[in-house]
């Protein structure tokens, strides 16, 4: 008979072949059900920002159903915010592209977190979450991974519940754009910056997170006076990556 590993499937319930972060990586509906409840309550903070995506968007003179598609399709909430700012008539379709690719490029370096964990997946599984991936929910997904839970799943269940509460907080931000003229008039545009502090406060890992942290926003504060578009998020965050390697490498 086969060894016992070679006859269960990739994508059972079942313990990997190899740890990562000191615990047994699983991809089930465990981990899919606890993602997305733990998730819930930033679920809510991003609907408090799609709602203003959806204003913006109805301002910038998109229909509800383009801009639902826009939130079911991109999942990124930064982009599709700047690129709204950015959205004219004829559309700067090079500016928006150059400028969501800026933004967007951190992805890749919170993936390449992930991927002492995702490398016991398989490329469905590896790759279907990383489609819902947002930074709320990778935020949670790698606290959780590093506790040990060892729970694949965490991440598409944590963006379940981001993605729909996105696309939700999108229509309604669409269909009521008419009536509210100003976002800020009630606080709207603070929603995203919050979540984003909400975030720190639980990835900040005390002394140890001072000399990355410092880094990156000293970086990305000079390269935002030296640089045009959305630059400095990307360099404040491999700027603080390279300060960890060296760091890490001695």
């Amino acid at each position: 008979m086969p060894p016992e590993s070679e006859t269960q499937p990739a994508n059972a319930d079942t313990p990997a072949e190899s740890r990562a972060g000191n615990s047994e990586v699983t991809f089930g509906y465990h981990g899919v059900r606890a993602g997305f409840l733990i998730s819930l309550p930033v679920a809510l903070g991003v609907a408090g920002y799609g709602l203003a995506f959806g204003i913006l968007a109805n301002q910038a003179g998109l229909s509800v159903a383009e801009a639902t598609l826009m939130s079911a399709t991109v999942v990124a909430g930064a982009a599709q915010i700047v690129a709204i700012e950015l959205w004219a008539d004829p559309i700067p379709v090079a500016a928006i592209l150059l400028t969501t690719f800026a933004i967007n490029l951190r992805y890749s370096l919170m993936g390449a977190a992930l991927q002492p964990w995702f490398q016991h997946l398989s490329a469905k599984q590896a790759y279907g979450s990383l489609f819902l991936m947002a930074d709320e929910n990778w935020a949670l997904t790698l606290r959780d991974l590093k506790a040990g839970n060892g729970r694949g799943a965490f991440l598409l269940g944590g963006g379940l519940a981001v993605w729909v509460a996105w696309v939700l907080a999108t229509i309604v931000g669409t269909v009521a754009g008419g009536a509210i003229s100003d976002p800020a008039t009630y606080g709207i545009d603070f929603i995203f910056a919050a979540v984003f502090v909400a975030l720190a406060v639980e990835l900040w890992e005390g002394h140890t997170s001072l000399v990355p942290w410092t880094v990156a926003l000293g970086t990305a504060l000079i390269a935002a006076q030296l640089l045009p578009g959305q630059w400095y998020i990307l360099l404040g965050g491999l700027a603080a990556c390279v300060v960890e390697v060296i760091r890490y490498d001695r």
